[in-house]
């Protein structure tokens, strides 16, 4: 009530108030009423939280814009750089000292190597490294062998329908076909990695887990796709086995949905260990790419006006099936299925689901996802410029540090001063 007759003053009018009351059809709206309890709402990445201000609370925005900041997430970067990689970490201190202990900015010294024929040896040197231990380590640990002399190409995080592990494994299925239609094809050995979990009632994403595996489990009948191709599901995956996993990373795979991202801090650990993101211009994906540059990032796809427009115009994904033999060759190859059991359910899920086929554009942004993987298998096979990629994302990964984040939440919202 305190609430509405301020709306009353402000000359709101009374069914735009009722749009952002805390009751209305007797029902109680929880983000309503934490809009209006809170003191400061602050978005957790530059897009998040242009989101909120124009679209989730525009109405709260418009009748207070100093009450909505960003804060962008940030990693415990001494844990995910000095204590997981090592290797990493004694070169930097070799090159830089030891500053960007307390102040990750420092990190930015290390880019006068970029030309450094010797320092930039060492990071792929370092990168070997790091996936023979992990490729010792889950061998040992999980019966599973990767070969560190292939590409590492990771998406680990939670499994969801809008962080697209799909998509990713579509292409890996496209890969596969190509290889069945033509052994000889030329292609860059690599390894694709998932870890991740899906909550225990979620079926969707579960399906997903089983169609990974499915797939890891054909291609281990196939030693000569093998060779070049390879699949592998981390079970149970943790903090612990992360650690491990991502100094080993070559290529980091951030592929949500443009504009269903919050942020992500994943793809600040990969970064600061020297992977390079293949991604949407989503979460912190878009910050990412401002620090490093075009040229050291690999971005595909719809951003998140582009999927907002595609939506209000109507998305159809048999549209885009049409169109794309790749995609036919994908949905195909589903149906048909591996080891005995076809995945037609998934392709239905993507092009027959009535009322909605697709619900995160898997389809839509398939045939742009292949092309920006081609160029980077092409800019991979350069290993001096991928090197120096590597070191610049690097570099300029110190601005995604959590003493940063938190430097920001007890200024700009707690309103805390620093003890001694």
């Amino acid at each position: 009530e305190r609430f509405l007759n301020e709306m009353r003053i402000l000359g709101v009018p009374n069914s735009e108030a009722l749009d952002l009351a805390i009751f209305k059809n007797y029902q109680i709206r929880m983000a309503n009423l934490c809009v209006i309890a809170s003191h400061i709402i602050n978005g957790v990445s530059t897009l998040h939280t242009k989101i909120i201000q124009e679209s989730i609370f525009k109405g709260y925005y418009q009748l207070d814009p100093e009450k909505f900041i960003n804060v962008t997430n940030g990693i415990a970067y001494r844990r995910w750089l000095n204590q997981s990689n090592p290797l990493l970490s004694t070169l930097l201190n070799n090159k830089i000292g030891k500053g960007y202990y307390e102040n990750a900015l420092k990190l930015k010294d290390f880019e006068k190597y970029l030309y450094d024929d010797k320092v930039l040896s060492d990071l792929e040197e370092i990168k070997y490294l790091n996936k023979s231990s992990f490729a010792k380590y889950l061998y040992h640990q999980k019966g599973i062998y990767i070969d560190p002399y292939t590409r590492f190409d990771v998406q680990a995080k939670r499994f969801h329908e809008y962080k697209r592990q799909l998509l990713n494994i579509l292409k890996i299925i496209y890969f596969l076909t190509t290889l069945e239609e033509d052994i000889n094809i030329k292609i860059t050995p690599q390894t694709f990695i998932f870890g991740g979990k899906a909550a225990s009632g979620y079926h969707a994403a579960k399906q997903v887990i089983e169609l990974i595996n499915h797939v890891s489990i054909y291609i281990d009948s196939k030693p000569e796709i093998k060779k070049k191709l390879n699949v592998v599901f981390i079970e149970d995956y943790n903090v612990s086995i992360a650690e491990k996993l991502i100094p080993a990373s070559e290529v980091s795979e951030q592929i949500s949905l443009a504009g269903k991202e919050a942020s992500g801090t994943g793809n600040m650990k990969f970064m600061i260990n020297g992977a390079i993101t293949l991604g949407t211009l989503d979460g912190a994906n878009v910050e990412i790419s401002e620090m490093v540059g075009q040229d050291n990032i690999f971005i595909f796809g719809m951003n998140a006006k582009e999927v907002v427009d595609l939506w209000k115009r109507g998305y159809y994904a048999n549209d885009f099936y049409q169109k794309s033999e790749k995609i036919q060759k994908v949905i195909n190859r589903l149906r048909q299925g591996f080891n005995g059991k076809s995945f037609s359910h998934i392709a239905d899920y993507l092009l027959n689901n009535y009322p909605i086929n697709d619900p995160y554009m898997c389809i839509a942004d398939f045939d742009s996802y292949l092309e920006i993987h081609r160029k980077m298998d092409l800019i991979y096979q350069d290993k001096k410029k991928w090197n120096q990629m590597s070191l610049i994302n690097i570099s300029n990964a110190g601005v995604f540090s959590a003493d940063r984040s938190i430097e920001e939440y007890a200024s700009k919202i707690w309103n805390l001063k620093k003890v001694k």
